[in-house]
C-alpha cells in the first residue's frame, strides 16, 4: 500500500470526521420544516459552526479525491471508514466521557477490521468494466436503495437518521466511485476530457443531494444515530462499485475471502459501537423538538 494513499486518505478521515460533528451540532437547530429540502442548507449557511464543518469536509473529499486518484477505491474506502475515530475524538473533548470498553472495543474492531481487509484482500487496479449495462446496474441499485430509505424517512421521521444515513453512504460511495473515473479522464485527456463526460456533473449532483441527506438526518436524530449509518454503507457502496465496474481486484481464495468478510463484518461493528458510544452527543430528540414546536404553535394561536 502507497504511503502517499495512507496518508491521504486518513487526512481525508480525520477532516471528515471533525466536519461531520460540527455539521451535526449545527444542524440539531434547524427548522424542522427544512426536513429533506435545499432550504436546509440555505437555513444552515449562516451558522458559522456549520461553514467551518463544510469546511473541514471540502477539504477531506478533496484529499479522498486525490487519495482515489492514486489509490483503488477497495483501498481507499476502508480507510475513509475511520472518520469515526476522529468524530469520536472531538465529541469526548465536548461530553468528556471516557472511551470505557465499548469505546475501545469499537476502536479495535474498525481498526482492525480494516486492517484484515486490506492485508486480506490486497486491493489492485485493474481494467475498468466496458460494459455499460453492468456499469448503470450497479449505479442504479445504489441510487435506487437510497431513494427508497428516503421516502421512509420522508414519512417516518422519528426513525429517520439511520435511514437517511444510510441513503447518504450509497450516494457517497458512488460519488467516489465516479470521483475516481473522472480523475482518469482528466488524466487522460485534460479538462476537455473531464468536461464532456457526464461522470463530473453526476459527482456534483451526488455530493449535492447526499448532503442535503446528512443534514436531513443530522437534523432530526442525534450522531449516534445518524453518523454510524452513514460510515457504514458507504466504504461498502464504495467497494462493490470498485469491484463490480472499475475494475478493482481482490484475492478470491478461500481464506482470503474469509478475512475480507470477517474484516467488512468488523468495520461495521466497529462503526456502530463507536457511534452508539455515549461520547457522540445526544442532540436534542425529535420528539422534544415536535413538542416543543407544538407547544410553541399553541401559544401562538391564543
Amino acid at each position: 500500500m502507497s504511503v502517499l494513499v495512507l496518508v491521504l486518505a486518513v487526512g481525508a478521515a480525520c477532516c471528515l470526521g471533525v466536519g461531520f460533528v460540527l455539521q451535526q451540532n449545527a444542524a440539531a437547530h434547524a427548522p424542522l420544516g427544512d426536513f429533506l429540502s435545499p432550504r436546509l442548507l440555505l437555513d444552515l449557511v449562516k451558522v458559522p459552526r456549520w461553514l467551518g464543518g463544510i469546511a473541514f469536509m471540502a477539504v477531506g473529499m478533496v484529499l479522498g479525491a486525490i487519495a482515489l486518484a492514486h489509490g483503488e477505491v477497495s483501498l481507499v474506502e476502508p480507510l475513509l471508514a475511520t472518520n469515526l475515530l476522529f468524530a469520536l475524538v472531538l465529541s469526548r473533548r465536548q461530553t468528556r466521557r471516557p472511551l470505557g470498553r465499548q469505546g475501545w472495543g469499537g476502536l479495535l474492531l474498525l481498526a482492525g477490521g480494516v486492517t484484515a481487509f486490506i492485508v486480506a484482500g490486497q486491493p489492485e487496479g485493474g481494467d475498468a468494466v466496458s460494459d455499460p449495462v453492468r456499469h448503470w446496474l450497479i449505479i442504479g441499485v445504489m441510487v435506487g436503495l437510497a431513494l427508497l430509505l428516503t421516502g421512509y424517512a420522508k414519512r417516518s421521521r422519528l426513525s429517520s437518521g439511520p435511514a437517511l444515513g444510510v441513503a447518504a453512504g450509497l450516494l457517497y460511495g458512488v460519488q467516489d466511485a465516479l470521483t475516481r473515473v473522472s480523475g482518469q479522464r482528466f488524466s487522460d485527456g485534460g479538462w476537455t476530457a473531464l468536461v464532456t463526460g457526464w461522470q463530473v456533473y453526476a459527482v456534483v449532483a451526488l455530493g449535492i443531494t447526499g448532503l442535503v441527506l446528512v443534514q436531513s438526518a443530522f437534523e432530526t436524530a442525534p450522531l449516534r444515530m445518524s453518523l454510524p449509518a452513514l460510515t457504514a454503507a458507504q466504504p461498502l457502496a464504495g467497494i462493490v462499485c470498485g469491484v463490480g465496474f472499475l475494475g478493482d481486484r481482490l484475492r478470491a481464495d478461500s481464506g482470503a475471502l474469509a478475512w475480507e468478510a470477517a474484516g467488512l463484518a468488523g468495520i461495521v461493528v466497529g462503526v456502530v459501537l463507536l457511534g452508539l458510544h455515549p461520547a457522540m452527543p445526544n442532540g436534542v430528540a425529535l420528539k422534544e423538538r415536535l413538542a416543543a414546536a407544538a407547544h410553541s404553535a399553541s401559544l401562538t394561536s391564543r
